[in-house]
């Protein structure tokens, strides 16, 4: 039996509730919304739960998270995991009441306005007020609810909307060239595309699990977690000195990984294909679990290689990466290095002097990394592709692996910062760039430990005084002063110019 409600609320809607009987249990058809009609999607729909949506003019389609992940380029949601259950797994430190109290009290919605605006805040004549409304704002809400093409043309209304709807989870989208939230007015001819947006990336931990032996998946610990650090570094180098980006904000995603929002005017006006060059330009790793060679390093080092590797690669993997997951002292492990040298004759030598340096008084990890390199870099070997062998093995360990998918496409959601983890309870806070080695995420503020700082403050402070009082209040210190502020000026001082330009350009046309 098939049911169908009409709503009129906004305009002529329908809801199709497909009863399924104990016996019925056979999935649910693939559902495609029409473009214009895609606004919310529940992985588990529950016409009672979602009766106030409803009400609101709001259309609920039901989606697996495999018709999600493979819809079209304007349905990318950061975080999402198809294959996975869909029943959340929430944290003992995280939970809705909590997260009310979050959004009251301690979320800096001034801050976040001011950075979606880039300047746009109506004091200059050159200010475009249209600015934010046109940003796409995306709110993942309890039970895996997803509310696409939110927009809001106000600190107080992003502020409201927030309170209200309690996201667990808040998406930053691009700018539109129209109101995403009224994009039904206006047909694809009309021009309802993506017009701005942050060069992004999206680093996750997860994805070296083929080089981490102390931990997989989602899980991370001190041994590990320093391959975030050197991704930080190598790439936060390579955007400021090789395409002179300045303003570049990094943020713990709350859980296993590092987002990275690139804000220039430059970088927030380039168009995919140039994004994907610049991802390209990065990329070194193209291997997948098949293969066993994930790095080819061809001819000379290309600058930001050389500069890579002699800055922060080498070191790490020699000083610490070696040590900490005994690369060489367990032989699946040691074996995945030889299987990454083309030629048999040496790797049958490495296994022999091993076994006669079994008595070495050094680290069984040093002596034999000391060995490979001897052996590879002897005069011996005159083929440079044995030689570079030592840095593939160090590259393929080491180097920054990005989602590429995230950094290629202008329409693609991430997570916004200080945002809550509900798997973690951790604040998505920011990094700073130049001490990421001294970020820890075991010690990163969790929505518990906000919420009894808050009472232990009891009212003793208010607003902004009741923030600083919080292990949050560094972080939005940092925030502010090294992000912020300079990008603030560099906005207005774009605004300011442009305006002139334009001015003056009237002017001219005047007098001719």
């Amino acid at each position: 039996m098939e049911i169908e409600i009409r709503l009129g609320i906004q305009t002529d809607l329908l809801l199709h509730l497909l009863p399924r009987s104990g016996s019925d249990r056979s999935p649910l058809p693939p559902v495609r919304p029409p473009r214009d009609r895609f606004i919310l999607q529940s992985s588990n729909p529950n016409p009672k739960g979602n009766f106030e949506f409803l009400k609101k003019g709001f259309i609920i389609y039901r989606m697996t998270g495999e018709q999600v992940e493979n819809g079209r380029d304007d349905m990318l949601i950061d975080g999402l995991e198809p294959k996975q259950n869909h029943n959340v797994e929430i944290s003992e430190a995280f939970n809705s009441n909590y997260l009310r109290t979050y959004y009251a009290k301690l979320f800096p919605y001034a801050d976040m306005f001011k950075w979606m605006s880039y300047g746009n805040d109506g004091r200059h004549p050159g200010c475009d007020q249209s600015y934010f409304g046109r940003r796409e704002f995306s709110f993942t809400l309890e039970n895996e609810i997803y509310l696409r093409f939110q927009s809001f043309n106000s600190i107080a209304e992003l502020e409201k909307a927030i309170k209200e709807k309690c996201p667990f989870k808040i998406d930053i989208g691009a700018v539109y060239s129209v109101e995403p939230a009224k994009r039904e007015a206006y047909s694809q001819a009309d021009g309802f595309k993506p017009v701005e947006r942050e060069l992004i990336f999206d680093i996750d931990i997860s994805d070296y699990d083929d080089v981490r032996f102390c931990c997989s998946g989602a899980n991370v610990c001190p041994k590990c977690w320093p391959l975030m650090t050197v991704a930080i570094k190598v790439i936060d180098t390579a955007l400021r000195d090789d395409f002179g980006f300045n303003h570049i904000l990094w943020v713990y995603s709350g859980r296993r990984g590092v987002h990275c929002w690139v804000c220039d005017g430059k970088a927030r006006r380039l168009n995919n294909e140039q994004r994907a060059a610049i991802a390209d330009y990065l990329h070194v790793y193209k291997g997948n679990e098949n293969s066993q060679k994930k790095v080819s390093l061809m001819g000379p080092l290309h600058p930001l290689l050389a500069r890579s590797y002699t800055e922060v690669l080498k070191d790490f993997f020699e000083d610490k990466f070696l040590y900490s997951q005994e690369l060489f002292s367990d032989e699946e492990r040691y074996e995945k290095i030889l299987e990454m040298i083309p030629e048999e004759s040496v790797t049958s030598e490495l296994r022999g002097k091993w076994l006669d340096n079994k008595r070495s008084r050094d680290d069984i990890n040093i002596a034999r990394w000391g060995l490979v390199k001897q052996q590879l870099l002897s005069g011996k070997h005159k083929a440079l592709g044995i030689r570079r062998c030592v840095e593939e093995i160090v590259f393929s360990f080491t180097y920054p692996r990005l989602d590429m998918g995230v950094s290629k496409h202008m329409n693609h959601l991430l997570k916004a910062p200080f945002c809550v983890h509900p798997k973690t309870g951790h604040v998505c806070i920011p990094i700073d760039p130049n001490h990421c080695e001294e970020f820890d995420p075991s010690t990163v503020p969790t929505l518990s430990t906000l919420l009894e700082e808050l009472n232990r403050g009891g009212l003793r402070s208010e607003g902004e005084d009741e923030l600083e009082n919080t292990s949050l209040g560094k972080s939005i210190r940092y925030f502010r002063s090294s992000f912020l502020r300079p990008l603030l000026k560099s906005c207005k001082e774009e605004i300011e110019s442009f305006y002139a330009a334009k001015t003056q350009q009237t002017k001219n046309s005047l007098s001719w």
